[in-house]
């Protein structure tokens, strides 16, 4: 779900990673003339005098467009300017043109038909598999397998895109969806805390327990408006046991209106009609779902650990023993605590030339790994010390936990008493599955009329509500994939 990749992202190691971008040509091409000025023709198209061949990159006149961060993102701005004065240190024959599109899943394929998608570019885990099979994406299989770092990577992140064996991107972090508790609302009611290896149950009894609706405190607030709601509820499917859809030698098969899809919609009408637990105004989205704990008007929500609790504590002005980070619950005691997969990545376009494939890889991956990546996290987190603001990282980053680099950031993170640190049993517990690779946000969206039903009238049923919706999502979208792709 992109509003949790939103989420989870670390400030630091994700500003210094943000995607850059070229003109669109189709490789080996000559280079456009664009209005910053081109390295090999002129406006009319025509080649002018080209420098001699050569293998070393370093020597080539190369352009790429890079994205460039929004204009109210100051502070990444400033950060990107830094990259890109000391990436043009090492490479000053690379032009860099600023550009701040942001990837949209319904504007990738004009941006490609136009030549005017960026040399690479941000996108979602849920993205990789519509990419490559629309040819939206270059396969960079040489420049990552010779890559020193590459064995480094974080594998359950890099993985979501290597298909059929391939490279198509580089992760930049990612998220396994989580239920942040607020313990001081628990308290207050004197509800216990519940363990780290919870069940539905257990999130029953506290949600329960916590709720106090003279003050306008719910026990839980799922999301109920915008995709973000069947986003929200897929968790519960996928710790049922249930799927989204299934692929058939190509063809698509809706999948959730299971016995599994069954139980979990049984169990939100429980929250809702049972246990009295939700916000009597339940029509929350992502934003709105965050604040409400920010606010402390809910004591759980369900989303990217990284943006609850960076919003409660640099928003909210909560403090960090009472924001607990919980892996999402298990349907049963003993089971998977399965929280959707998401993350950024970065991918780059296949209509570039060679040469700016390359320079792109290099502009992607230039502070990874790197002492200036960590200089740049040492100076963050004083800075926000200074501001009396806590550093929230990404529960999961582009590097492997067992990596050098990894332990070269866990010793910054000692070295400050404000960095929120996760529970390590939370991380171990925490099991992320990938989201649809079809048709998701329709899915959601669809799956969404559902949750909003089931909150606003007691006594639906579950297996007539998902059903109908499942013939829907199949005859609209599953069964247009294949002519699609």
């Amino acid at each position: 779900m992109r509003k949790l990749s939103i989420v989870l992202v670390s400030l630091v190691l994700s500003a210094s990673m943000l995607a850059a971008c070229s003109g669109n040509k189709t490789a080996g091409d000559p280079k456009p003339a664009d209005n910053q000025g081109s390295q090999g023709t002129t406006d009319t198209g025509n080649k002018s005098e080209e420098p001699a061949k050569t293998d070393d990159i370093t020597t080539k006149k190369v352009t790429i467009k890079i994205h460039y961060p929004l204009p109210d993102q100051k502070e990444a701005r400033a950060q990107e300017d830094d990259k890109i004065k000391r990436f043009n240190e090492k490479y000053p024959n690379v032009t860099i043109v600023k550009d701040d599109w942001q990837y949209n899943v319904n504007e990738i394929g004009i941006k490609m038909a136009s030549n005017e998608a960026p040399t690479f570019y941000n996108t979602f885990a849920t993205e990789a598999q519509m990419l490559v099979e629309h040819g939206w994406v270059a396969d960079i299989s040489e420049l990552y397998n010779s890559w020193e770092y590459k064995d480094e990577m974080n594998p359950l992140l890099q993985n979501q895109f290597i298909v059929d064996g391939k490279v198509y991107g580089i992760t930049q972090n990612g998220y396994v969806t989580s239920t942040v508790i607020n313990k001081g609302l628990l308290d207050a009611k004197q509800v216990p805390v519940p363990d780290m290896d919870w069940t539905w149950d257990d999130m029953y009894n506290v949600a329960k327990g916590a709720t106090d609706a003279k003050k306008g405190i719910s026990g839980i607030a799922p999301m109920g408006k915008g995709n973000e709601s069947g986003w929200n509820w897929t968790n519960f499917l996928f710790e049922a046991g249930g799927e989204i859809q299934k692929n058939d030698n190509g063809k698509y098969t809706a999948m959730f209106n299971s016995d599994a899809g069954i139980k979990a919609l049984d169990f939100y009408k429980k929250l809702r009609w049972e246990a009295n637990a939700i916000p009597q105004d339940w029509a929350l989205g992502w934003g709105d779902a965050i604040s409400a704990f920010q606010q402390g008007r809910t004591a759980m929500v369900i989303a990217g650990a990284f943006d609850i609790v960076d919003s409660a504590l640099n928003q909210g002005g909560l403090k960090p023993e009472n924001v607990i980070a919980y892996p999402m619950p298990a349907a049963e005691k003993g089971g998977k605590h399965i929280g959707i997969l998401g993350g950024n990545y970065l991918v780059i376009n296949p209509n570039a030339s060679k040469d700016e494939q390359e320079i792109a890889f290099r502009y992607i991956t230039f502070d990874y790994f790197t002492d200036k990546g960590i200089e740049a996290l040492d100076a963050n987190i004083q800075e926000r010390k200074d501001k009396n603001k806590y550093y929230v990282p990404a529960p999961l980053n582009y590097f492997s936990d067992n990596s050098e680099y990894a332990t070269k950031v866990n010793a910054i993170y000692d070295k400050y008493d404000n960095v929120y640190r996760y529970d390590a049993k939370m991380l171990s517990l925490i099991d992320g599955k990938p989201e649809a690779q079809y048709g998701t946000q329709d899915y959601y969206g669809a799956m969404s009329n559902v949750v909003q039903e089931s909150f606003s009238k007691k006594g639906t049923d579950s297996k007539a509500q998902l059903d109908a919706t499942a013939k829907t999502v199949q005859t609209k979208f599953f069964d247009n994939i294949k002519a699609a792709q």
